[in-house]
């Protein structure tokens, strides 16, 4: 389904307030922030399979209580396990498929992996975001919630039918790393801190996209079918990005390349008015870029045990840079 569809089940059948939903989806993003340091220290300890088994279990909980929760507490429970399936998940999954690649000797191709798999992921939210509600519109909000439901325990059967990497015993030059450094990072708190300046332009371009596109959905001159395009045509421009970074080099300063150009996109509509939807665009684009190369560029500086921590950290970033963008948006006047 998509996240309009939640809303509207939320609201319109089990009665919860605009408000309180908002709030409780707030509360939810500041888990998801929470969460990610620890849930990817675990995942370092016990495994990154063991940790997308438990995330995608967690999911299909989460799901079952969207559905059949009731009231302002359902709901935020279905929130709360919704971020810490997110949480546990998110960095696992990257650390996997790193590992998997240096166990089989093909590092050069965990960039290309990586993007190729985010941009079929968000194709395939574009296609959801169609099907489900035509599911809900032709036939139930029910059947929309089973077909959510069946969805996630086959995220969970994929996640079980994975396997473990054997664990690197000694560090390797990565045959794609840009910087001349082959040691590997050893620590958490070495990773973020070394790895805060590949982090963060794309979190801050993540922030704008963000925000830009919640501006002009939020606009008051578009229809609901005028709006669900919009979408569509943002989500798809961002894995046009993320396939187009497959042949670009994962290093800090192409980071920083790629968000001065967000910074002048982001800029134009304050020039000129005409230009806001393209910024929009732009700015999709650019974070569908950069977010793949920033995967591989920090995976390259982890050791093996601390590489969903540092994948985790990006996320925890992007996710409170993304929930400051968001409420700034939120109350900006509109013109």
């Amino acid at each position: 389904m998509t996240h309009g569809v939640y809303l509207l089940w939320w609201v319109q059948h089990k009665h919860v307030s605009p408000a309180s939903v908002a709030a409780i989806l707030a509360a939810g993003d500041l888990a998801v922030t929470v969460l990610e340091a620890p849930t990817g220290w675990l995942a370092d300890r016990y495994g990154h399979r063991h940790s997308l088994m438990l995330g995608s279990a967690v999911q299909v909980v989460a799901m079952l209580f969207c559905w059949l929760g009731e009231g302002v507490a359902g709901l935020l429970t279905a929130s709360l396990l919704v971020a810490l399936g997110d949480a546990f998940r998110s960095g696992a999954d990257q650390a996997l498929l790193y590992r998997s690649c240096v166990a089989l000797e093909r590092t050069r191709d965990f960039q290309r992996i990586e993007a190729t798999t985010k941009s079929v992921e968000l194709i395939a939210l574009v296609a959801l975001l169609l099907v489900g509600g035509g599911i809900a519109a032709a036939g139930s909000f029910e059947a929309a919630w089973i077909a959510e439901c069946a969805l996630s325990a086959a995220g969970l059967a994929i996640a079980w039918t994975l396997v473990e990497p054997p664990p690197q015993v000694r560090p390797i030059e990565d045959e794609t790393s840009d910087s001349g450094d082959a040691r590997p990072i050893q620590s958490s708190w070495g990773v973020f801190r070394t790895s805060v300046p590949v982090i963060v332009p794309a979190s801050l371009l993540g922030a704008a996209a963000g925000a830009w596109g919640f501006l002009a959905q939020t606009g008051g001159d578009g229809d609901a079918g005028t709006m669900t395009l919009l979408v569509a045509a943002i989500t798809l421009v961002e894995a046009a990005g993320a396939f187009l970074s497959r042949y670009l080099p994962a290093n800090e300063s192409m980071q920083w390349l790629i968000l001065t150009l967000g910074v002048v996109v982001a800029a134009t509509p304050l020039v000129t008015s005409s230009a806001f939807l393209p910024a929009v665009v732009g700015l999709s684009l650019l974070t569908g870029v950069a977010e793949p190369l920033r995967a591989s560029a920090i995976q390259q500086a982890a050791a093996d045990h601390v590489r969903a921590q540092a994948a985790s950290w990006a996320s925890a970033i992007d996710k409170g840079l993304s929930t400051v963008a968001l409420f700034t948006a939120g109350v900006l006047p509109r013109r």
